[in-house]
């Protein structure tokens, strides 16, 4: 049975670990889980805007089918791990949250190499909201540098598996660096637009929404996007984008939890050649928060 965890009770964030609540700096994990030796994890990250969480139920259905795709099993239930989440964000006192829930491989017998062998772990957090890009920086505009790095193939890990698996997405913002870029996405093994680092990409061209079809995390803002398209009637395609078409866009934005929908300005150091930020970004980033207020997609924390 879980106890009944109080408001404010840890200050600035909490998590939850060994079935209690506990103060962030107890957060912490054995140097021998394969989530740490092995990058043997999945998680997933919901946010909680003005008091509610939202689409919480897509993130939840989402951490458990990646629990299954790897063959983990928690102790609790999707509805358990919805109070765990919300006690977190409850007894950090937090209103504005970036809240995670983790699974990890956990730790096999000395010396054994079965995975089979070994107590998946679970725990969660939640701690003061976390921007991909600040507000200022976003009304400025980002530049997106195209690494030509490529994704880890789907083939070798499915990708929509929310995983730990980043070098080569640490290593393309170091290419973006380089370049005096903000941030980057990478390619596939066919040269066509994959993700970023933490995050989804898409395009505009002559009214026409682009985003890449395979290898990539079927992120929920990204499904937010792709909804908030249909809704509103703007077309829509999902298919493999040459990585070259990216500079010659009219728009190009990002999605993430980190954010929502995220205007970019410039590709490659160069400016978009449609006017910043561009009128079909800034319908669909006006209408994803919007979203944020129907009841339909809210799952209020009761402080």
């Amino acid at each position: 049975m879980l106890r009944e965890v109080k408001e404010n009770e840890f200050e600035g964030g909490a998590a939850f670990v060994d079935g209690d609540w506990v103060p962030l700096s107890e957060a912490k994990l054995s140097l021998f889980d394969w989530g740490f030796t092995r990058s043997d994890v999945t998680y997933d990250v919901a946010s909680v805007w003005h008091g509610a969480f939202f689409r919480l139920s897509d993130h939840l259905d989402r951490f458990f089918q990646s629990l299954e795709k790897l063959h983990m099993t928690i102790p609790y239930d999707k509805e358990t791990v919805r109070t765990i989440l919300h006690g977190c964000v409850r007894a950090g006192g937090l209103k504005d949250s970036y809240v995670g829930m983790v699974c990890t491989r956990g730790i096999p017998p000395r010396g054994a190499r079965d995975p089979r062998l070994a107590t998946n772990r679970f725990y969660a957090y939640a701690l003061p909201f976390v921007w991909i890009a600040s507000p200022e920086k976003q009304r400025a505009g980002l530049d997106i540098f195209v690494s030509h790095r490529q994704r880890i193939a789907p083939e070798s890990v499915d990708p929509t598996i929310k995983n730990y698996h980043w070098l080569d997405l640490v290593l393309s913002l170091y290419d973006a660096y380089d370049h005096g870029s903000d941030t980057s996405c990478l390619i596939d093994a066919h040269g066509n637009l994959a993700e970023g680092p933490g995050f989804n990409v898409f395009l505009v061209r002559d009214g026409i929404v682009r985003t890449a079809d395979r290898g990539v995390l079927e992120g929920i803002s990204r499904r937010t996007a792709m909804e908030l398209c249909q809704k509103m009637g703007i077309p829509l395609r999902v298919e493999p984008i040459p990585a070259s078409e990216l500079e010659s866009a009219d728009e190009v934005f990002l999605t993430s939890t980190g954010g929502g929908v995220l205007p970019i300005a410039k590709v490659n150091g160069r400016p978009l050649r449609g006017s910043f930020p561009g009128p079909i970004t800034q319908r669909l980033h006006d209408a994803y928060w919007a979203l944020h207020d129907d009841p339909a997609y809210r799952d209020p924390v009761c402080y």
